[in-house]
């Protein structure tokens, strides 16, 4: 017995319009988020732009509010640098100038003291290995993390230190 494959009934602009409302509504969404979903929905495209204008006029969707909030979460919450955040709104279609703007109103310091944080974390759970072998795993932990190479290296350079002097 062959399988058909499960064909997904196609949204109209106006349901697109009212199911995007929706999800705005309890949640924020960029401009990205929206083409992409009613691609998914196979809204015909000559239809997309003016459902997303609606929702921009409306305010349901404003990519500089989103990346605003996209920057506060992940700075506190998972504990992203600026180049991981960048590159994950720019994935979302948030325009460069926007997330330039949403980078810029971060507290450096406060960023900083999250790598910290992360990285005496990861230090706690390495096990074994050499001082060196140690010390490149918190660097590419830190790295991973989307912080730059200079920030890293003196976070990682202080927790060996505050190790060492504890030792």
């Amino acid at each position: 017995m062959s399988e058909e494959p499960i064909k997904r009934r196609t949204r109209t602009a106006d349901e697109a319009y009212a199911a995007l409302s929706r999800l705005c509504a309890r949640a924020e969404k960029s401009s990205g988020d929206a083409r992409r979903l009613m691609r998914t929905w196979g809204v015909p495209e000559s239809e997309r732009e003016g459902v997303l204008r609606r929702l921009l006029n409306e305010r349901f969707i404003d990519d500089s509010r989103y990346a605003a909030a996209f920057v506060r979460d992940k700075i506190a919450l998972s504990g992203w640098g600026p180049y991981k955040i960048r590159t994950a709104l720019a994935a979302k279609g948030v325009a460069r100038e926007t997330i330039d703007e949403a980078l810029s109103e971060c507290d450096r310091a406060k960023m900083d003291d999250r790598l910290g944080t992360m990285l005496h974390r990861k230090h706690a759970a390495l096990r074994g290995g050499t001082p060196f072998e140690r010390r490149a795993k918190l660097m590419r932990y830190g790295l991973s993390l989307g912080y730059d190479y200079s920030t890293v290296t003196d976070c990682v350079e202080n927790i060996v230190k505050d190790i060492d002097n504890e030792g």
